[in-house]
């Protein structure tokens, strides 16, 4: 069957209850979706489960999408190995209460889906029984797949993307773009006074900066650096010779010193060639 013929068939299972079937993307690897009121959830993973003509006996994964002001999807995707198709079943929750019946008793294989996506997005499934915590501590508080959570760690320590290459700490530059769930400054909490700053203890988000705008070195313009100092030059035995390069009388090999040979047709002393 197609997507399409997949998505009308449960369609036609699940009425009078208004379902919106679709097609999903993925050219090829396209899934017959279909949107279903969240009181005829458990109806609709039955339904799927138990038609010949779906026949979708094995639970793939179970999920659900932050859609803010909208509230929360929830998905799951359901497959027949049988027939080789695949069903996408989706519902949306208000976000005040977001409730949904469990599927458990239908495909037990859901459990842990539903316990993570509880401790991610704070949904309950009704019936469950163990909503128990599965990847985070007990004392954690808050889900962190929510879009609203705050990354507490991005509190304490600046985004890596915060700052182009160059900028100081008192910003400048290119605005950059918070990523979601990373604090504004002066938004949340506070962050403790970054090295080298003036001050200890706690300051206001993003710290005090290490250097105050304005108080940056100025660097010297090209060609307006300090002439380096000349150095004298040292004979063999380590001793220094006179800086006009005149020997002694007494010193063999002493005499007077030649003309430095040409350098590709030119002299040093007056630019012309030889």
């Amino acid at each position: 069957m197609t997507p399409e013929a997949l998505g009308a068939r449960l369609v036609a299972l699940l009425a009078p209850v208004e379902a919106t079937p679709s097609v999903s993307g993925g050219q090829r690897f396209a899934r017959a979706t279909v949107d279903v009121p969240a009181e005829s959830w458990l109806a609709a993973v039955r339904a799927a489960r138990d038609d010949a003509e779906l026949a979708c006996d094995f639970f793939d994964w179970l999920s659900a999408v932050d859609e803010l002001t909208e509230g929360f999807d929830v998905v799951a995707h359901l497959w027949s190995t049988r027939l080789r198709h695949g069903v996408l079943l989706r519902t949306r929750l208000p976000r005040g209460a977001p409730t949904v019946a469990s599927v458990v008793d239908v495909y037990p294989g859901a459990a842990w889906h539903e316990r993570e996506t509880h401790e991610m997005f704070g949904i309950d499934f009704a019936g469950h029984g163990e909503l128990l915590p599965l990847l985070l501590p007990p004392e954690f508080e808050g889900h962190p797949l929510r879009k609203e959570f705050v990354l507490a760690s991005r509190v304490a320590k600046p985004w890596p993307g915060a700052k182009e290459p160059g900028e100081s700490e008192a910003g400048g530059g290119r605005r950059p773009i918070r990523p979601p769930g990373v604090p504004a400054p002066g938004e949340w909490g506070t962050t403790p006074t970054p090295a080298g700053a003036g001050g200890v203890g706690e300051g206001p988000r993003g710290g005090t900066p290490a250097r105050p705008a304005g108080e940056r070195p100025a660097r010297p313009a090209p060609g307006a650096r300090p002439a380096r100092t000349p150095r004298s030059a040292a004979s063999a035995d380590g001793t220094a010779a006179p800086a006009d390069g005149a020997g002694s009388a007494d010193q063999p090999g002493s005499g007077p010193v030649a003309d430095p040979p040409a350098r590709d047709g030119r002299t040093d002393d007056d630019g012309g060639t030889t």
